[in-house]
């Protein structure tokens, strides 16, 4: 298999089910060999399954990115198998929904180390061995437009993904002169596992539709286009930037 990303190694967190799925076949589908990490195994096991049917090769590292360890490992591991790692994902989020006079600490602790010191985690990692083998590399963190229009009962998820955003602003300063590009997306409503529940249920779906100007969800291919430029050389001049794909629902 060959495309735009052969040749290169990319590492996807959240890997396993949904948008981070979806990342990981788009990024094989254009030559990369991917790492997928995820908490359960049996999620990676069916990504590893899935790559080698589509003719691409894919390693899987089950992965708590709240723990240290466990993502320094990850990132020695996949950089001492595949040689050199070009592309970092950071994909794993969780989200609560609740008011936040209600909201408890432990939610709200929960929330902030996936979302942020995950990716924080995972960046650094990264960093330190792009840094190291001479620079080059493109990191990609997934925030939300949750982060940038007033959505109540997500003060925690939208807290954490606007520090996601913070964080890949100064990054991209801080690293470019290693060659290293740092971008994030912020998408709406996509359909995935994490909101499958929501789009079950009679009337929550019509009422955030009426919120989207698109008047849809759309579909984790819709934004795996935007993994693969972001991890090739169609954003090499391209760093700091926040793409929001999300039917216009951030600007309505």
């Amino acid at each position: 298999m060959s495309g735009v990303l052969d040749g290169k190694t990319a590492v996807v967190t959240g890997g396993g089910r949904g948008l981070g799925r979806a990342f990981a076949h788009a990024l094989g589908a254009q030559g990369a060999r991917v790492v997928v990490a995820s908490r359960k195994a049996e999620d990676l096991d069916r990504v590893v399954a899935e790559a080698a049917e589509a003719g691409y090769e894919a390693w899987a590292r089950p992965t708590d990115v709240t723990c240290e360890t466990q993502v320094e490992s990850l990132i020695e591991e996949a950089a001492a198998r595949f040689g050199h790692l070009d592309v970092l994902v950071n994909n794993s989020g969780v989200v609560t929904t609740r008011a936040m006079v209600d909201t408890r600490v432990e939610e709200w602790d929960t929330v902030v180390a996936t979302n942020l010191r995950g990716t924080f985690l995972a960046v650094r990692a990264m960093g330190r061995h792009l840094i190291a083998r001479g620079g080059g590399g493109k990191i990609i963190n997934i925030a939300s437009n949750f982060a940038l229009k007033g959505i109540p009962n997500h003060s925690a998820y939208a807290a954490s993904k606007a520090g996601v955003i913070a964080m890949t602003r100064s990054l991209a300063v801080e690293w470019a002169r290693h060659d290293i590009q740092v971008n994030a997306i912020a998408p709406g409503y996509f359909t995935t596992d994490m909101n499958a529940g929501m789009r079950a249920d009679a009337e929550l779906p019509q009422r955030i539709l009426r919120t989207i100007p698109a008047r849809r969800f759309a579909d984790p291919a819709e934004l795996s286009a935007w993994i693969v430029a972001l991890a090739g050389p169609a954003s090499d001049f391209m760093t700091g930037e926040v793409v929001v794909i999300d039917g216009g629902q951030s600007i309505s």
